[in-house]
């Protein structure tokens, strides 16, 4: 019964809408409403810049984090094919709660920032090179979708290579998480394709992008 309730309270953390508390605590906006209509770490960084952007991304990824690690922590399961399929639940309850947050009209973001906390959980050094990879994309396409999608592409294969003795159930859901991410951007990836993607600037100021 215990791990359920976990499952629920990592639901609830991952329903905190950073975005969107964040837009109208401080900006007075509804961050939904403005750039891509998304409430995640990347609109945000477009619409009300790096401060609030990072801020926000930081928050999302301690969602992610918080959920998987809480039920680690708490659950005392030995069978460790049950201990990591519960800490599974806890990390799909903390994804669906970003992307249907109960606190903000189940209307969320795409939950990227919550997975790689997630990630960096269950397993860190995998989530850790798939970060390197996104880097690596945005800074030079300066697409954070592109980064996304490819980083995203990657991790099963990573965590298989780094892990090929995992528990198979954690193999799955490297790949269920994959297709998750890249399904959640298909738009981002219609529209990488016809050339109309928004580029996301690391280090230009919109002043510098408009020349």
């Amino acid at each position: 019964m215990i791990e359920f309730i976990f499952v629920l309270i990592a639901y609830l953390l991952g329903s905190i809408p950073t975005s969107v508390w964040v837009g109208k605590a401080f900006y007075d906006i509804d961050i939904r409403k403005f750039g891509s209509k998304n409430a995640g770490a990347t609109n945000t960084f477009r619409v009300l810049g790096k401060p609030a952007g990072s801020f926000v991304f930081l928050v999302d990824v301690g969602k992610g984090f918080l959920s998987v690690w809480l039920m680690h922590e708490m659950i005392e399961e030995t069978n460790s094919w049950l201990h990591s399929t519960y800490k599974i639940l806890a990390a799909i309850a903390a994804v669906l709660g970003h992307v249907f947050p109960i606190f903000a009209g189940f209307k969320g973001g795409k939950g990227v920032a919550t997975a790689f906390g997630i990630l960096l959980a269950l397993t860190p050094l995998a989530a850790a090179v798939c970060f390197v990879i996104f880097l690596l994309i945005w800074l030079a396409m300066n697409f954070v979708s592109l980064g996304s999608i490819v980083a995203a592409f990657c991790y099963p294969l990573i965590q298989y290579f780094l892990e090929p003795e995992q528990d198979e159930i954690m193999f799955i859901f490297s790949i269920l998480l994959s297709l998750t991410v890249i399904f959640s951007h298909r738009h981002n990836i219609m529209r990488l394709i016809n050339g109309d993607e928004t580029k996301t600037y690391a280090f230009r100021s919109k002043k510098k992008k408009n020349r």
